[in-house]
């Protein structure tokens, strides 16, 4: 899937994301609006500073995380609980909104080195579950979105996604 172009990600987005204030009102207006009404949630998320930077410096904070699929596209709602992160960063200077759409990439080192060098910037980036999934988030307002999130996912995380998505069915 990586690409040797020099292109930053060679894979599908396989997410979008919003960054809400209340996380049960967002599920529930997914739902009454568009029918999106299968979320597996995940409470109290721990970013550590062992395993997640925030603008170059570790980063220790916590967030509700809860997705649901659209088809194949995976919808993901963050509502941050506590700490400094990219996510209250976002709240503070906006409010709740679309904060991310997620490339797949096969070497996330090399994705973070093509993003470099077209001078886009990590904001944010780390590992979840265990390494299960490595990210990144890249500054992506030159190109109107808030932010470009990167992920290299294991296949345990595959898996795990491919049974959410046959339970959304």
């Amino acid at each position: 899937m990586q690409r040797s172009d020099g292109f930053v990600a060679g894979g599908p987005i396989i997410q979008v994301a919003w960054v809400v204030e209340d996380i049960d009102a967002a599920e529930s207006q997914w739902g009454s609006a568009f029918g999106i009404t299968k979320w597996t949630r995940i409470p109290d998320v721990h970013f550590g500073p062992d395993s997640c930077t925030y603008r170059g410096a570790p980063s220790d904070h916590v967030a509700h995380v809860s997705m649901a699929y659209a088809g194949d596209l995976q919808l993901e709602l963050i509502q941050p609980v506590s700490g400094d992160s990219i996510y209250t960063e976002f709240l503070a200077v906006g409010g709740s909104g679309l904060h991310h759409v997620c490339f797949e990439t096969d070497d996330i080192d090399a994705s973070v080195a093509a993003a470099a060098t077209a001078g886009l910037p990590v904001v944010q980036e780390g590992s979840m579950a265990d390494g299960a999934i490595r990210f990144a988030y890249v500054d992506g307002s030159a190109g109107g979105a808030p932010y470009i999130e990167l992920a290299q996912l294991s296949p345990q995380m595959r898996d795990f996604y491919d049974a959410m998505r046959k339970d959304a069915s």
